[in-house]
């Protein structure tokens, strides 16, 4: 990418709206977060717009889940 193609992504990024940047990645990532639900210590997982999909029991298996519906896993804490 050149300078001034940078450039360009820098101002696009600055110009996105507080609702685009809460779409900002929805269908590529998902954000995996450690929770105690009922007692039980898991792991949520969220899209990026802070949506709750789902829940698993360990860090392993909610990566697992995000990669295997071609999503990248980026664990909160």
């Amino acid at each position: 990418m050149t300078n001034d193609q940078n450039a360009t992504v820098t101002v696009s990024l600055a110009q996105l709206s507080p609702m685009d940047w809460a779409r900002f990645g929805l269908q590529q990532v998902a954000y995996l977060r450690p929770v105690v639900l009922n007692g039980i210590h898991a792991v949520a997982i969220h899209a990026a717009d802070g949506t709750h999909i789902g829940a698993a029991p360990n860090l392993e298996t909610a990566a697992a889940a995000v990669v295997e519906h071609e999503m990248a896993p980026v664990l909160v804490h």
